[in-house]
Formats: C-alpha cells, sequence, structure tokens
C-alpha cells in the first residue's frame, strides 16, 4: 500500500540548526569539564616523573622533562609512607566490609512491610543526615569509648551510611520482585536464606557500587583522623600527604627519620599525590560496569 506513509524513527529525524548548535555546545562543555579532571592529574604525573630541577624551572607542564624515577625511589624507600599505606589498605578494607554489612542488615528489614515501626525506624536513619552532635561531642564520644588514637576511630563512625541504607532499600524494593521472595518462603526459605541465596546475589550492581562508595570515600579522609589520630605511627596515607604537602603547622610530625621527612621537593609532593591517588585508579575498572548500573538505581521502575 503506497498510500501509507511510514512515520520516521528519531533516529531517522533530521536534526534543525538549533539541535546542531545545541550538540556543538553540549559537547564542547564536555570536553572542557572532562580536561579540567584531567589537565591536573597528568600535571601532577609529569612532575612526579621529572627531575627536581627541571620542576623548579617550571619547564613541566603536561609531559615529563628529564624523565626520572627518582621521586617514587625515594618515597618507597620511605618506610614511614609504606607503613601509612599499608594501614590505609587495611581501615579501607575493614570499613568497607563493616559497613556493607551494616549497610545490607539494616536496608533489607526495611523492605518489609510487616516489619513494625518501619517508618520510624526509616526516620531515625534520615535524621541522622540532617543533624549531627557536631565536632566536640563527637571528639568526646571517641575519648569516652576507649578509641581516641586508635585505628577503631577512623572505621567505627562512619561504617554506618543513612544515604547508602536508603540506596539499598530503593534498589531491593524495584529490582527485586516480591515474588521470589513469596516462592522461597512457600519452599520453607528463612529471611536469612532469601537474603544471603536470593536478595543478595541479584543485588551485585547495588552492592559493587556501595563498595566503591565505602572505599573512595575512607581511602580520600583525612579529616577525622586529624582529630582522633595523634601518633605518628599510626597516620593513613592521606593524613601523611596533608603534612608532606606542607598544610600543617607541625611538619615534624611528617615521618621519624624517613626520606619524606627532610625532602620536601615539588617532585616528592607530587610523587606521594600519585601514590595516594594510584590504588583508586587501578580498582576502579573492574568496577566500572557494575559501577554505571547501580549509579542508575531508581532513576527508571518499571
Amino acid at each position: 500500500m503506497t498510500g501509507i506513509k511510514t512515520a520516521k524513527r528519531p533516529s531517522a529525524i533530521k536534526k534543525g540548526a538549533g539541535g546542531i548548535v545545541f550538540d556543538i555546545i553540549n559537547h564542547a562543555l564536555l570536553v572542557i569539564v572532562a580536561l579540567m579532571c584531567l589537565l591536573p592529574f597528568l600535571h601532577v604525573m609529569a612532575m612526579s616523573l621529572s627531575s627536581n630541577g627541571a620542576v623548579i624551572s617550571q619547564k613541566v607542564l603536561f609531559w615529563p622533562v628529564d624523565l626520572s624515577f627518582e621521586g617514587y625511589r625515594m618515597v618507597t624507600a620511605d618506610a614511614s609512607m609504606m607503613r601509612s599505606l599499608l594501614l590505609t589498605v587495611i581501615i579501607t578494607v575493614a570499613f568497607t566490609v563493616l559497613g556493607m554489612i551494616l549497610t545490607v542488615f539494616a536496608a533489607y528489614p526495611l523492605t518489609k512491610k510487616e516489619l513494625k515501626g518501619r517508618g520510624v525506624i526509616a526516620f531515625m536513619f534520615m535524621f541522622t543526615m540532617y543533624f549531627g552532635g557536631g565536632l566536640i561531642p563527637e571528639f568526646l564520644l571517641m575519648n569516652d569509648l576507649g578509641i581516641f588514637n586508635t585505628l577503631w576511630s577512623l572505621i567505627l563512625p562512619l561504617a554506618f551510611s543513612a544515604y547508602n541504607i536508603i540506596i539499598m532499600r530503593s534498589f531491593i524494593e524495584a529490582s527485586i520482585p516480591a515474588s521470589l521472595e513469596e516462592a522461597a518462603f512457600l519452599d520453607g526459605a528463612s529471611y536469612w536464606s532469601v537474603l544471603f541465596r536470593v536478595v543478595i546475589p541479584l543485588s551485585k550492581p547495588v552492592l559493587a557500587t556501595l563498595c566503591l562508595f565505602f572505599a573512595v570515600g575512607r581511602w580520600n579522609a583525612y579529616g577525622d583522623a586529624l582529630y582522633y589520630i595523634k601518633t605518628s605511627t599510626l597516620y593513613p596515607l592521606q593524613l601523611k600527604l596533608y603534612y608532606l604537602m606542607g598544610m600543617a603547622t607541625d611538619s615534624a610530625n611528617l615521618a621519624e627519620g624517613g626520606a619524606a621527612s627532610y625532602v620536601t621537593g615539588e617532585v616528592v609532593k607530587a610523587t606521594c599525590v600519585m601514590f595516594a591517588t594510584l590504588p583508586i585508579i587501578i580498582l576502579y575498572p573492574f568496577l566500572q560496569r557494575y559501577f554505571v548500573t547501580g549509579i542508575m538505581i531508581g532513576a527508571v521502575k518499571g
């Protein structure tokens, strides 16, 4: 039937001048934002691979000048820096594991309508997102609990995240059909069995996303360590970097006899920044596909 006109697919519709201009502006803005994130990283990396003289004379931009690995050799030879790296890895792993356990065990019960008082419990969780006791009460609490100047002060307080609990709860409600759980209950499964055999296996995208949130947040944090850790042997990597960059008033606490304690050149600073950044950059590609899926949780509910 030749008289019937078929509708054009959206991809086949030609864009007008306004649409083309919009695409050009949109792509230009995205490129600018991407460069704003990428160029500082490339500059620091180039500095870490250049000679100290080239950096001091400001010859380094985005490419190494007089290629040198002296900065990395000095940092890896510093026993205190390597100890801080090991402590940061331990803290990050323990923090992430504990945070995920609390998140899963808090979010799953909140999806059950038969849970009495779940609205009140959810409100109490959300209340902590808007109101806090402040720094001084938290400091006094750490001291009263006996975890001041210990690694537990960097693990326990922030392991509970109401924001992550809400994300986990929303994913379970939107993505896991209630019929699956009902079928499991009819087969005699308990809530524990349903959680470990149905909910968790089907929640890999959100679990990977929340793991990345916990790990990156803990790896990059240094504020709580600055307040609660006073022994230099317990400094995490980010706090060591904070002192090394010259932002602390007492730079003598940086390291006890290590190479970085007396060499604070720009090359060593840039190397330490890369040293603290590379582990997360290396980890991210392995979780990217789960992260992209999990970050869209709740955006489309079908």
